[in-house]
């Protein structure tokens, strides 16, 4: 991110402005979670999150959704369960914003709780008997706190591709975020007889 920042002109950070909070996040994590060995592998997706940024709140939805879904699998059981919990709480939330969201993603948190049937029903009775907040606040925190468990879940998985996975979810989140990112509303004029031929902006 630092490098980034770097190319896109800015002042050296690691939290640039040109890229996502929640993508940059990430991105700092897979950073360090990946071996000295594999690390330089990483370097040809620096230019890929430049630009990459947007208020829209379904961005950090699927960037935690994708984390979580790829690290639900191989986990711990107890970062399993935590991951189950996110990954409902989220997916209710990107509901609520989008509901006619792509199957593409849906099928993805239903195959990722395929491989984990136990941490599964285990969030169902969690999440009945305590309330998630996924609103506010306590979204960012959530978003946040997802993204890192499964960051470090990936990294400590006892599965001999552990730098290969880490890669695949930066570039396949990457990926995401430009799309949902080009899919976003953006206002058009229009003319309309009730204001007599003066345009207005509509969504």
């Amino acid at each position: 991110m630092e490098f980034a920042s770097y190319l896109a002109g800015e002042k050296w950070s690691d939290h640039p402005a040109c890229t996502h909070p929640s993508l940059a996040l990430l991105a700092r994590l897979v950073n360090d979670c990946t071996s000295d060995q594999y690390r330089s592998e990483l370097a040809d997706l620096i230019p890929s999150v430049i630009g990459v940024t947007s208020t829209d709140p379904r961005v950090e939805l699927r960037v935690a959704l994708l984390a979580a879904i790829s690290a639900l699998p191989v986990a711990s059981e107890g970062r399993q369960r935590a991951l189950a919990v996110g990954i409902m709480a989220a997916q209710a939330r990107l509901a609520e914003l989008e509901p006619a969201d792509g199957s593409e993603l849906a099928n993805g948190v239903a195959s990722a709780f395929a491989q984990a049937p136990a941490a599964e029903q285990w969030a169902k009775k969690f999440s009945a008997e305590y309330r998630v907040d996924g609103h506010g606040r306590a979204v960012t925190r959530m978003i946040e706190s997802i993204i890192r468990t499964s960051v470090v879940g990936i990294a400590n998985a006892c599965t001999p591709d552990v730098n290969q996975r880490l890669r695949a979810l930066l570039r396949d989140v990457i990926e995401d975020c430009r799309g949902t990112i080009s899919r976003e509303v953006t206002p058009t004029l229009e003319v309309t007889p009730q204001h007599h031929g003066v345009p207005t902006l509509t969504r």
